[in-house]
């Protein structure tokens, strides 16, 4: 099993999407196991994550994909394991191998509140991924996550930007047709 490929039936496309097109890991072997911090975060146990953190674990330690606690935390929405990181002094701004940030998974899976507190903690909502070009905006609007791009506009950020295909937050939303979010773009993006 490659060790990016998350069981996540929710968002599938996304884990899938990710593995491919960002990650070219090795499949694990029986002895390569990812670090207990990270396995913690992707499954929100915040006993261990608060035991790990308070024994000066790595907070940044990264798996074959370059991915953080923080990330997969951020990625399956544990809002209380991503302040945990955050209070431990994650980095909120690294990137895995294809470029997605903590911001960029939380958006991209709907999680409002998650985003609220990476971009409180300083993390970047303009970062750009380095597969299709997509920012937390973009994510947001092509998937439908209207409470995502509130949180989104309400920390500024940039509307107009654009993936490698020229498309910007607002294209997206009306090629998928979410009426919505077209409406809340329509007005920032003016």
């Amino acid at each position: 099993m490659n060790s990016c490929v998350f069981h996540h039936s929710v968002w599938l496309f996304l884990s899938l999407f990710l593995t491919l097109a960002a990650c070219t890991a090795e499949p694990e072997t029986a002895d390569q196991q990812d670090p207990p911090l990270l396995t913690a975060a992707e499954n929100g146990d915040l006993p261990t994550i608060q035991r790990l953190t308070a024994e000066n674990s790595a907070v940044d330690i990264r798996d074959a994909c370059l991915w953080t606690p923080l990330m997969k935390a951020a990625l399956n929405g544990h809002t209380q394991a991503v302040l945990q990181l955050i209070q431990a002094n994650a980095d909120v701004n690294l990137v895995d191998k294809g470029g997605y940030s903590a911001l960029m998974l939380a958006a991209s899976n709907n999680h409002a509140e998650i985003i609220d507190l990476l971009i409180n903690a300083g993390a970047s909502p303009d970062l750009v991924e380095q597969t299709g070009g997509f920012t937390a905006m973009i994510w947001s609007a092509k998937l439908g996550h209207t409470a995502t791009i509130r949180q989104l506009i309400s920390a500024q950020a940039d509307a107009t930007a654009q993936d490698f295909d020229g498309k910007s937050a607002l294209d997206w939303a009306k090629e998928m047709k979410h009426a919505e979010i077209i409406t809340l773009l329509s007005q920032y993006t003016e």
